[in-house]
């Protein structure tokens, strides 16, 4: 038998705790990490972040992929990023105690993973250049609070209908874009939080976001969890190909 309403207090007292709300955005990228590194983000010894980790997993958070004799942790679903990106909106900012602390939050406003997309500015910046350039098609990448019926701030889109065109589609494969085969939505958009705009995801997203780092244009693996770093190979490319000036992108502005 089913049980009444939704407990809300399981998952929100294991993402309460600072050590597993550092271990989850972490993991926010798409990544699977060892519980070595988990603990370094957390700040906390091996055998802490391991009772984190157990709570994680058991509670529905996490999971396991075991590789060879190591095992890693990753998000459980994409549903736990959608929430924890939901709670990123709802949260109010930590404070910043020094200029590092302050460049970090902007860092992650102008560019960072959603997922396994691009977000911030630049993930907005360029959806709204796919559908000025006819790319995209099907809406005008603004997110309406008003008119919407399913859609809010940090999650994924359901209101609108995109779709890639032909004349997107071979751009896109001209540009080496390369989407796997799957069942996986093609075209897909969350509502960015940093904006009040769309930005894209999905599997050409993800494909994108892919083609963008192999290009060199972004850097991963910064020290920020989940920051990408434009390149200056990016400052030209997202200019020529997209029309973004991204040292726009990086001048400070309201969250």
């Amino acid at each position: 038998m089913n049980g009444g309403e939704a407990n809300f207090v399981v998952p929100a007292e294991l993402i309460g705790h600072p050590a597993r709300s550092a271990m989850l955005l972490a993991l926010l990228d798409g990544r699977a990490l060892p519980m070595s590194m988990l603990a370094s983000e957390a700040g906390v010894a091996a055998s802490t972040a391991s009772e984190h980790l157990s709570r994680l997993t058991d509670g529905g958070l996490l999971r396991v992929r075991p590789q060879g004799r190591r095992r890693y942790f990753e998000l459980a679903s994409p549903e736990v990023a959608e929430a924890l990106e939901a709670l990123a909106r709802l949260a109010p900012p930590v404070p910043v105690r020094s200029l590092r602390d302050g460049t970090r939050a902007r860092a992650l406003r102008v560019a960072r993973t959603c997922y396994d997309h691009l977000a911030g500015h630049l993930g907005v910046a360029v959806m709204r250049s796919l559908l000025n350039s006819g790319i995209l098609a099907g809406g005008d990448g603004t997110h309406r609070p008003s008119a919407a019926s399913h859609d809010r701030l940090a999650a994924p889109g359901r209101d609108v209908d995109y779709r890639l065109t032909q004349h997107g589609r071979r751009l896109m494969d001209g540009f080496g874009v390369r989407v796997p085969p799957g069942k996986r939505r093609l075209v897909a958009y969350c509502v960015d939080w940093t904006e009040q705009r769309h930005h894209l995801g999905g599997a050409l997203g993800a494909a994108l976001l892919l083609r963008f780092v192999e290009l060199d244009w972004l850097e991963t693996g910064s020290k920020v969890s989940r920051v990408l770093s434009i390149t200056p190979a990016g400052r030209d490319g997202f200019g020529s190909t997209f029309g973004i000036e991204t040292d726009d992108l990086l001048k400070p502005r309201a969250a």
